[in-house]
């Protein structure tokens, strides 16, 4: 007789649902700017015409989002909080025919399953509203309560179930960027919806309902006012509408590109090629284009559920999309010189100046001919046509321009390169510390002759063969350990303008400025908020040229903007990088003999001379027994 086989439990069994909405919101809700984005589709799927989001402490403390849509319910405000209930799909077929923003029912039960949520709503047809409260996913109150049609949804303390997905949380600063870019690209897509958000009490957005455009200035800033390109093209199979900007536009960094595709926000590395490919010419290399392009299609030929943020999409035919998208930029591009920079839209007031209502009259067209700036406009060879005029009055301009010449050592290169002194005090000094690291350095002499190679090499001879530097790589090493010791020891002196600069930024930017504004006091930049979005640079670093501040802001925030995430650095070096970068002396540049020596003792003088703060090197060397090889001796 066989003995009695020993009981072996069941393994496998079903989680609770508590646990399943957190893994689930693991995919959905990764950050409070997730919540953001899934709370104002909500809020534009419902109809509503106006939408505030309140933050609270970066979106850790407090995310609301208040509508005046249709509202719900209270079975349906009830079932809102269940994964997979949602009002967009009732059959398979529904889920190819998809023009909502919402439809697979997962955000609020993942929002519910990571935070405390209180929810209230109300249809313009019930007398009362609803009031609901849940915590983990599970209903703590419901009750009827006075409340106007629409629905408001705060969620309090997120990840406060999940501690350790809240530690993996970036600073404020960091996350409020996050979510200010999320609410930009929703804003963007409906600006017939009017958009508010405030952060910690102050309103950082209110942004009107109007046209396409205004909320692409509202939400980019007012520069692009004028240097906007209108795009359209309308086909059977597709329409591309929006705006890019004029090739003066350009940015060195990847900024203000936006995709939408039937109102939906996307990325699309395929898509921006096409863009690039259509500037191709007409903008630098490494130049970025701005624009805003709507991409309205059959959403039966794109699918927009193989991403949990649905931020990537597939197209049936993903060449048709390329070639329409960029035929489209380069139609614009090539009318852009054409094009009227004033827009009637922006200001009614326009079509009733007497120009615009008044006919131009066969009088009125004599008087007109009759004048002098006609004249001068028509008369031969009117270009070098000046009017004869007494020479004595002229006689000290041009004394002026021949006794006063622009010498060599205040040429504007010169001016440029020696902004940013290099390490220690004197010329003299850098010399006897190149000399010092000879005895580390077997290759590098005191006084080396040195040679410029296509305006970006410099060539130094030594014992066993040469040396090539690249000037702006080696000048980006410089001034980051010069910049980096600042930061730790004995801030750089600061020059107070006697004209200070205003600058106006983005709400986007002013988050990121506010954040860096005592980093760069402690590199000699004085810059003081003035108002909403406005800052006003009080002063700059003591050896920088005057006149150029707003210029260095803005690339800096713009460098800084786009660091890469991948690269795990603090907010202070990738400020004092992005400096370092833009105030390099750049390839292409000619450089005096002076100048070249400057570098090359300020390079030599660093603790970490071949690398630049980014990685690549800053000079190779080249051996005899090398060159003798590569010329079969």
């Amino acid at each position: 007789m066989t003995a009695k086989a020993d009981f072996v439990p069941d393994k496998i069994t079903l989680l609770p649902d508590n646990i399943a909405n957190q893994i689930a919101a693991g995919e959905v809700i990764q950050r409070p700017a997730s919540a953001v984005k899934e709370l104002l589709e909500n809020a534009v799927d419902a109809g509503a015409t106006e939408i505030s989001l309140i933050i609270a402490d970066a979106g850790k403390s407090l995310i609301q989002v208040i509508d005046n849509g249709s509202g719900m319910s209270e079975t349906d405000a009830r079932m809102s909080f269940e994964r997979h209930a949602t009002s967009k799909i009732k059959n398979i077929d529904d889920l190819f025919h998809i023009r909502t923003m919402g439809f697979r029912g997962e955000a609020l039960a993942s929002i519910a399953a990571v935070s405390q949520v209180e929810m209230k709503t109300k249809r313009a047809e019930d007398e009362t509203g609803v009031y609901i409260e849940v915590d983990n996913s599970m209903v703590k109150k419901q009750e009827p309560i006075a409340a106007p049609t629409g629905t408001s949804i705060a969620m309090k303390n997120l990840f406060f179930n999940v501690p350790a997905r809240r530690n993996f949380l970036k600073s404020n600063a960091a996350e409020m960027r996050h979510i200010v870019d999320e609410f930009t690209r929703v804003a963007m897509a409906f600006p017939e919806v009017l958009f508010t958000l405030t952060a910690n009490g102050q309103q950082l957005f209110h942004l009107e309902a109007g046209s396409l455009k205004q909320r692409i200035i509202q939400l980019l800033g007012n520069t692009y006012n004028t240097k906007l390109v209108t795009v359209k093209e309308d086909t059977d199979y597709m329409n591309v509408f929006g705006f890019a900007g004029k090739p003066e536009t350009a940015k060195k960094t990847r900024g203000d590109q936006y995709f939408f595709v039937n109102n939906r926000f996307i990325k699309s590395a395929y898509l921006n090629h096409a863009v690039m490919s259509a500037y191709q010419e007409m903008i630098p290399a490494d130049s970025f284009p701005m624009y805003v392009l709507f991409i309205d299609l059959d959403p039966t030929v794109v699918d927009v559920n193989v991403h949990p943020t649905k931020q990537e999409i597939k197209f049936e035919d993903e060449k048709i999309i390329y070639a329409f998208v960029q035929a489209a930029i380069k139609h614009a591009l090539a009318q852009f010189s054409v094009t009227p920079t004033l827009d009637f839209d922006l200001d009614a007031s326009i079509q009733q100046l007497p120009s615009i209502q008044q006919p131009f009259t066969e009088d009125k067209q004599s008087a007109a001919s009759a004048g002098s700036i006609f004249k001068g406009f028509t008369q031969k060879n009117q270009a070098h046509f000046i009017e004869k005029t007494d020479r004595n009055e002229l006689r000290h301009w041009r004394d002026f321009y021949e006794t006063s010449g622009t010498s060599k050592e205040h040429s504007p290169i010169h001016t440029e390169f020696n902004r940013v002194p290099t390490p220690g005090h004197e010329t003299a000094d850098h010399e006897d510390s190149g000399a010092a690291k000879q005895e580390d350095n077997t290759f590098y002499t005191a006084e080396p002759d040195l040679n410029q190679l296509l305006n970006t090499y410099i060539t130094i001879p030594s014992p066993n063969g040469f040396l090539l530097i690249h000037q702006q790589a080696a000048h980006e090493r410089v001034l980051y350990e010069q910049m980096s010791a600042a930061s730790k020891d004995k801030p750089v002196a600061t020059q107070r303008s006697m004209f200070p600069a205003t600058l106006e930024l983005s709400p986007a930017d002013t988050s990121i400025l506010n954040e860096l504004l005592g980093d760069l006091q402690q590199l000699g930049y004085l810059v003081e908020p003035f108002g909403k979005n406005t800052f006003v640079i009080q002063g700059t670093p003591a050896d920088m040229d005057a006149g150029n501040e707003k210029h260095v802001i803005d690339i800096l925030l713009e460098q800084y903007k786009h660091f890469n995430p991948e690269i795990k650095l603090s907010k202070r070096e990738k400020l004092i990088r992005s400096l370092a970068r833009q105030q390099a002396i750049k390839a292409g540049i000619r450089l005096t003999e002076r100048e070249m020596r400057q570098l090359v003792n300020g390079l030599f003088a660093c603790e970490q001379y071949n690398i630049s703060p980014a990685g690549n090197p800053t000079f190779l060397e080249f051996k005899l027994e090398q060159l003798e090889k590569m010329f079969g001796r």
